[in-house]
């Protein structure tokens, strides 16, 4: 660059200051150490705003394809690392006009007619947002896919249904399985949904109150791939909900990550051996040499409280701000780029894990027949079949249950005439409804774990995600 760096920034501030700012100030004010990330961004709005100023007439025709070309040399030096950025120039916005205006002369110094930093940040940081909520529409596509892989592959695998982490009903493994397909739909669609929010562009409202310049913001918000241009200047400069609504979207989606890599944590365990994950996704003890920690799970059960406190933190900026903006604004983009990162990362690990691991069937079909979980069969046969009242028969089931712990068996393994010394009317027809298949095959209710309505939903998932 042929100037200071010093010059320059005096030259963007133009005539109001006589000096540059204290290096602490510089320190505090400077964003270009994380908001250089929205150079394509940064370069797309102003393309855009320059086509737009030349075909109504308010830049030449001559300025404006110095202007595009000029800005395609600066998008080639920064992808290429041959950019040099300066903290100077404060931020992305400043550092790309100036190299422009070395680039093309006077022509750049026009580029600026009609907006702001105000608008030309919000129109960045949005284009970046919607492209976060993109990747994380199909990164939660992949995940989903491989659940219902999952799912297919273990429609009718009994294993144990939990309450409290206490054995509570046999369930499918497919049953789970698409549990979690249904949480990550939602998160899906919640990104989906605040895109289409999103999608209405700031370009063009200028500081707070628009411009005198007879510019074309439906033009610009075509370019740039909105739906159409924000309707108040005031809320387009001091507007983050889209920021917030990513965030809030991608909280919950770091909320349902996390409690599965809870579950592959416990899954993993001698204690449960329900799953076994590969060395892909596990590492070893520095001392133990039969340790096999499913440090992959346990790191991302960490790691995704980061989207948390990225949310809170944005939201605890914006709620003391007057309108318009404040440039506490500028710290809202370190907690966005971090979140959206470790989401990614949250995403990708999962979907590897979750494609990675293999169900252990025999001890997943041996926990699912332990703990009493058929407890509700029997009580539920005593009702269709003895007529009792629901509280009856769950008193009924109660004493039963009681009774085999104390014998050190299973409610199968009691003999016809032990329940019938609790209840005359029981017959050896209860024995059908307390295995393990039994039970599951019984749950045929829309939504239920029968491996009928599993296998419906497989196909619903799979038509839909085809």
């Amino acid at each position: 660059m042929t100037q200071s760096k010093d010059a320059a920034a005096n030259a963007m501030w133009g005539g109001r200051f006589a000096s540059g700012p204290d290096a602490i100030m510089t320190a505090i004010n400077a964003s270009i150490g994380f908001d250089q990330r929205l150079y394509a961004q940064d370069i797309a709005g102003s393309r855009a705003h320059a086509t737009m100023l030349a075909a109504q007439g308010i830049l030449s025709d001559n300025d404006a394809k110095a202007i595009g070309e000029g800005l395609l040399t600066v998008l080639s030096e920064i992808e290429g690392g041959k950019f040099t950025f300066s903290a100077a120039l404060e931020d992305i916005h400043l550092n790309v006009e100036s190299r422009l205006t070395e680039i093309i002369g006077d022509a750049g110094k026009r580029l600026h007619t009609g907006r702001s930093r105000n608008d030309q940040v919000a129109v960045d940081f949005r284009l970046w947002v919607r492209d976060q909520c993109d990747a994380a529409i199909a990164g939660l596509t992949a995940l989903m896919q491989a659940f219902l892989a999952q799912a297919e592959a273990g429609v009718d695998w009994v294993m144990p249904g939990f309450t409290h982490l206490q054995t509570a009903q046999p369930v499918t493994w497919g049953h789970h399985m698409l549990a979690y397909v249904e949480m990550f739909a939602r998160d899906r669609s919640r990104f989906e949904d605040a895109r289409r929010r999103m999608n209405e562009c700031p370009l063009g409202a200028a500081a707070l109150a628009g411009t005198s310049f007879p510019i074309d913001r439906f033009a610009t918000a075509r370019a740039l791939g909105f739906d159409r241009p924000t309707a108040n200047s005031l809320d387009s400069v001091s507007d983050r909900d889209f920021a917030l609504e990513f965030l809030a979207a991608s909280s919950i989606c770091a909320m349902h990550l996390s409690r599965f890599a809870e579950e592959l944590v416990i899954w993993s365990s001698a204690q449960f051996r329900f799953v076994r994950l590969s060395d892909k996704w596990t590492t070893g003890s520095s001392i133990m040499p039969q340790k096999k920690n499913p440090d992959a799970a346990e790191l991302l059960r960490a790691k995704l409280g980061r989207i948390l406190g990225a949310t809170v933190a944005l939201f605890t900026i914006m709620k003391g701000l007057a309108l318009t903006y404040s440039k506490d604004m500028q710290e809202d983009k370190e907690q966005t780029f971090d979140a959206a990162d470790t989401l990614m990362l949250g995403l990708a690990a999962m979907t590897g894990m979750v494609s990675d691991m293999t169900a252990n069937r025999d001890t997943l079909r041996a926990a699912a027949a332990s703990g009493f979980s058929t407890a509700t069969d029997l009580a539920d046969w005593l009702v269709r079949r003895l007529g009792l009242p629901f509280r009856d028969a769950h008193h009924v089931t109660g004493t039963l249950v009681a009774m085999a712990e104390k014998a050190g068996i299973d409610l199968p393994d009691l003999m016809l005439e032990q329940m019938q010394s609790v209840h005359a009317g029981i017959t050896a027809e209860v024995f059908e409804v307390l295995g393990v298949d039994n039970s599951v095959n019984s749950r045929m209710s829309y939504g239920g774990t029968s491996p009928v309505r599993v296998a419906e939903q497989v196909a619903r998932w799979k038509a839909a995600l085809a």
